[in-house]
């Protein structure tokens, strides 16, 4: 008994910790930090509703020096107004990963069905995808769902059917593809609408829709969208006997070598069907001309494909010295309200100081002090994106004179957060979602951030250098012969560059360049 209380003895004890938490403020100002441009109206929007302190002026002779914000319509840095250093030391928080965002270069024409088909795969139902859209008509003002409710509502149908193809409609994705499975639609409809049905009747509505123009729409898979267009094509248009027998030879091969097509061997093919080079060119150009994603024919496709962008930053070049503006939208016109202010200096006046008095100055105190918050933290925000973006034009100060891609110097979050003295998590939030204009396109400001190599001559290269020699190989081989990721590991150490095979493939694959076989063309 003894032993055993000696052990508890033993085990217990103190210990502290020191951990530390956000306070609400930081929180809030945190959220400030990361947002862009085009979301800060709606937040400050927000703000004003509710707290009756604050008010935003709209008055263009507005004094702004003797307000309570001291801001300007364009809010500029520069070196005789530094901005004040943000006490980011009591603001340590996790490091989010920073994910380079790298634009897709254009690709040939055949790799999109692969590509296409490689997302049917992996995407869910929000997919979205910024690559050349194929044009169908469709009536102005009209939306892709309304427009195919439209030609079902042509058909005669029952009012069972009707709702059936109505919740097709409205399950297909941004591509036009009907990505959920037949068993789940149907237990959709007895949830949603409290009616058994089965997959076979499901299925039966799907295959009328499936003739819905655009071609192919409300396919379940690449296969089948580029099988509905080709046998439209081959029973609704007159062909001469050669068209015909180019068309029979697509559907054979979408229909029973789609594996061969995708993996690009074009031999097999030919032996298999007894075709000549130039037989399965013409059918392979047919192939190619068909539409991959026909839910993107509409220009509208509910207004899914497209996101308006608005810069954060406006850069100039003037006579070689770089001035660094702020979009207007991130420098609002706020101030206290003035007759809340008087409301305070009445109620404290006051003889009557009874508990209800008391409690409406705590809530007038209670919403000033919210109100100065919030307005300083919006300039500090000012101040924290000049500061950030200063230094990350003062980095890459020969791109932002000339807007040549291999003058971008290697930077990364670290190098940025030395130089302006804050955290990296900071400038992380910073940089998340923000666009530079400049006189060469808008950017955004994850575009400066790349790696660095090292070059024969001892110097650093950017990624995005070694990137654009990459691109401007597979740009330039021979389509017949592409170059392997080993042999273009070669030719890269050749002219300078010393990168690992597996970094080649790394960088074609942000780059949206197929491996060698798929680039293969006959």
């Amino acid at each position: 008994m003894q032993s055993l209380t000696y052990w508890f003895m033993q085990k217990l004890g103190l210990q502290q910790s020191l951990q530390q938490k956000l306070s609400p403020q930081q929180i809030q100002f945190i959220k400030l930090l990361q947002i862009p441009t085009i979301e800060l109206e709606d937040r400050i929007q927000e703000e004003i509703a509710e707290n009756p302190a604050l008010e935003q002026v709209k008055d263009d002779n507005y004094d702004f020096e003797n307000s309570e914000t001291e801001s300007e319509a364009d809010f500029s840095y520069s070196e005789n107004n530094s901005p004040e250093d943000y006490d980011d030391e009591n603001n340590e928080y996790d490091n989010e990963t920073y994910e380079q965002d790298e634009a897709n270069d254009n690709m040939h024409i055949d790799d999109e069905y692969l590509q296409a088909e490689e997302s049917y795969k992996t995407q869910d139902n929000n997919y979205n995808t910024d690559d050349e859209e194929k044009n169908f008509p469709i009536a102005a003002g009209t939306t892709f769902v309304e427009f195919l409710e439209m030609q079902l509502g042509f058909l005669k149908l029952s009012d069972k059917e009707q709702i059936i193809g109505k919740h097709i409609i409205g399950t297909l994705d941004n591509d036009g593809y009907l990505r959920r499975e037949l068993k789940a639609i149907s237990g959709d409809l007895t949830l949603t609408y409290y009616i058994e049905v089965t997959e076979k009747e499901i299925e039966a509505v799907l295959k009328k829709i499936q003739q819905f123009d655009p071609p192919g729409v409300a396919a379940r898979n690449l296969q089948e969208c580029l099988l509905i267009q080709l046998k439209r094509k081959k029973y609704e248009e007159v062909h001469t006997d050669e068209e015909k027998r180019i068309i029979d030879w697509a559907i054979e091969i979408i229909e029973n070598n789609f594996e061969e097509f995708t993996k690009k061997h074009y031999d097999k093919i030919e032996k298999r069907l007894g075709l000549s080079d130039e037989e399965l060119k013409s059918v392979l150009k047919l192939i190619t001309k068909l539409n991959p994603k026909p839910g993107n024919s509409s220009s509208d496709s509910e207004g899914a494909s497209s996101q308006q962008i608005i810069p954060d930053f406006i850069i100039t070049n003037n006579n070689g010295k770089l001035d660094i503006t702020l979009n207007a939208r991130n420098a609002p016109q706020l101030r206290i309200s003035p007759s809340f202010a008087d409301m305070l200096d009445t109620y404290q006046k006051s003889k009557r100081q009874d508990k209800g008095i008391k409690e409406t100055i705590a809530f007038v105190k209670q919403k000033l002090d919210a109100a100065k918050w919030f307005i300083d933290a919006i300039k500090q925000r000012q101040q924290t994106l000049l500061k950030t973006m200063q230094a990350i034009a003062e980095h890459q100060y020969d791109f932002f004179l000339e807007g040549d891609e291999t003058k971008l110097k290697p930077m990364i979050l670290k190098d940025i957060a030395e130089k302006i003295g804050m955290d990296i998590s900071t400038v992380s939030r910073v940089v998340s979602n923000k666009y530079v204009q400049t006189e060469f396109g808008v950017y955004p400001l994850k575009h400066f951030f790349s790696e660095g190599i090292i070059t024969n001559e001892g110097e650093e290269a950017s990624s995005r250098e070694v990137k654009a020699k990459l691109k401007e190989l597979v740009d330039n081989e021979d389509k017949r012969n592409p170059l392997s990721d080993e042999k273009l590991e070669k030719i890269l150490k050749e002219a300078g560059y010393h990168i690992a095979r597996r970094t080649v493939a790394k960088y074609r694959e942000q780059l949206g360049i197929p491996v060698a076989r798929l680039r293969k063309n006959i």
